[in-house]
């Protein structure tokens, strides 16, 4: 958390004497938060501003200030996709979990995994929250080398197949609609991928038959490891 960063945005009241502390914050202008989540705990508790349209905040995760229109938090000055989350994979894990990836200030996401390898031949499962069950998708791959057409379909398991790695690297491109909204997730998805002997490339959708609101979710390969890579989400703008 950066020096400016607050927690909260205190409401005065008549004849209270202020603090040095509390005077720097108010000449701070505009509120920095480490986070939209500590940016939404901020307004509305004890002795806290209510949060109401016009209200701005400076948010350090994403490098991005936002104002609030009476009803949801709005990037100000941005169209199209917004970096929201940039995580690093990690070394030969068997799982990353990427938090605070979705919020109630975009509708629909993008989410771009790119760099890094895997141990082995694997394809990449996703979870959304702690949810392993009621998801279904289809994946139809084509691999040139020898001119096969496969399908492969799931119904009601425990995870989404969004992408795959191989020892060369790890290639996703997804997009989630309303994982954040009380109501079925659905995703497409596709990835392409060439080595010394198979050039392939594979689309996928599918759907989550719940309406939990999400903030995270989890991706973890069939086999073997992850090393290296990036994952970056992205929001679209909902205006």
């Amino acid at each position: 958390m950066g020096v400016n960063a607050q927690t909260e945005v205190p409401a005065f009241t008549a004849g209270q004497v202020l603090t040095a502390a509390e005077m720097t914050q108010v000449n701070t202008g505009i509120p920095v938060f480490a986070t939209t989540v500590t940016r939404d705990a901020a307004f509305g508790g004890a002795g806290e501003k209510v949060l109401a349209e016009g209200q701005f905040a400076y948010i350090e995760a994403t490098k991005t200030t936002q104002y609030y229109d009476g009803s949801a938090w709005v990037a100000v000055g941005v169209s199209g996709l917004t970096l929201v989350k940039s995580q690093v994979i990690g070394s030969a894990v068997a799982s990353v979990t990427v938090t605070g990836a979705f919020s109630s200030t975009y509708d629909a996401y993008k989410i771009v995994i790119s760099g890094g390898v895997g141990s082995a031949n694997c394809s990449l499962l996703m979870t959304l929250g702690s949810t392993a069950s009621n998801y279904y998708w289809i994946n139809h791959l084509t691999t040139y080398s020898t001119g096969a057409d496969t399908s492969a379909t799931g119904n009601n398991t425990s995870s989404w197949a969004v992408g795959g790695a191989n020892t060369n690297t790890i290639y996703s491109n997804i997009e989630l609609m309303g994982p954040n909204l009380a109501k079925n997730t659905i995703f497409q998805g596709g990835f392409g991928y060439s080595n010394s002997l198979t050039q392939a490339a594979s689309s996928m959708s599918g759907i989550l038959n719940d309406s939990t609101q999400y903030t995270a979710f989890t991706l973890t390969p069939n086999s073997g490891t992850l090393t290296g890579g990036t994952i970056r989400v992205y929001g679209y703008a909902n205006s």
